[in-house]
């Protein structure tokens, strides 16, 4: 009897999860297998339109900027299949006709709702579908963009919140790195390279810390050779949220963001529990920082529409 009660609990949950997450490819949208009506796009908030485009050409390799909010998302669906080999010629020059009628009905949605005033982030309680909603959950120690990275063991690296000395540090000012330890890379910007690790002690022992390590104070290989591409976009703060490094485990605040108050938007990336965070940098008391803020926080550029059209 118990068996069945949890297979019947196991059963219900998997009938709640979104039909692409079940997916073998766990696509947002069959755009290679069927004509895609423009009204079935505005069942959508405007910025998963642009991954859904995307999609259409991420199928066939598309080789997105290192660091950006697409680079982020592909790399972490497992058929997507890019590597340096494939040129964004070739990946845009692969899609089939089907594919290409679905980006020229998506390009043309996209016109209309910016005209409408759209929303081109889901609204907090809206019916309308987002990519957000197909992240599917899986509790890791993950963030999109980041990958385990090997690195020369017994070194412990000043961490700072941005690429410079002068940025705010965590831990009092104190923030180190010990390469013992596991540490995930996303790139490099600048001789500083971004990472992540675990705190294994201090009042945060238990959470995690994403920041930046001089380069000229590593010793030995990394095992990341990416360079990162960031929008650095300027935004405003549409509704007071929490900065923070940890956007993992324990969310320790770094400061409180007013609503109006203009940050630079970098990116976009998820976590192993399936919530989204932008990437920004801002001021706090006169310091140069970068952190992380839930999505939905930021009035962010909207300009992300690509013509594929010039790589045919």
């Amino acid at each position: 009897m118990k068996k069945t009660l949890c297979w019947l609990c196991v059963l219900c949950m998997l009938a709640l999860l979104p039909a692409a997450v079940l997916a073998d490819h766990q696509y947002l949208l069959d755009t290679n297998t069927r004509l895609i009506p423009s009204s079935e796009l505005w069942n959508w908030d405007r910025e998963s339109l642009s991954f859904l485009f995307n999609e259409i050409f991420a199928r066939h390799g598309y080789p997105f900027e290192v660091g950006g909010k697409f680079y982020n998302w592909f790399n972490a669906q497992p058929w997507y299949q890019q590597t340096r080999k494939v040129t964004k010629q070739q990946a845009v020059g692969a899609a089939s006709d089907l594919e290409w009628k679905n980006y020229q009905t998506i390009k043309s949605v996209i016109s209309s709702m910016e005209a409408s005033g759209w929303p081109y982030r889901k609204p907090a309680g809206s019916s309308l579908k987002s990519w957000r909603d197909f992240v599917p959950p899986d509790s890791s120690l993950k963030l999109t963009g980041f990958s385990y990275t090997s690195m020369t063991g017994e070194q412990r690296l000043d961490v700072y919140s941005a690429p410079s000395t002068s940025s705010w540090r965590g831990a009092n000012g104190r923030a180190m790195m010990n390469t013992n330890g596991a540490v995930w890379a996303a790139g490099w910007e600048n001789g500083w390279l971004l990472v992540f690790y675990e705190l294994t002690s201090g009042v945060n022992a238990g959470g995690v810390r994403v920041g930046y390590v001089n380069g000229s104070q590593i010793r030995g290989n990394v095992g990341n050779n990416n360079y990162l591409s960031f929008t650095y976009d300027s935004c405003q703060v549409s509704s007071s949220c929490t900065l923070t490094d940890d956007p993992l485990r324990q969310a320790s605040a770094i400061a409180t963001l007013r609503v109006g108050s203009t940050v630079t938007y970098l990116t976009t990336m998820t976590n192993g529990y399936g919530l989204s965070f932008d990437y920004i940098e801002t001021t706090v008391g006169g310091q140069r920082v970068r952190g992380f803020v839930p999505t939905g926080c930021l009035d962010v550029p909207t300009a992300d529409f690509m013509n594929m059209e010039q790589y045919k």
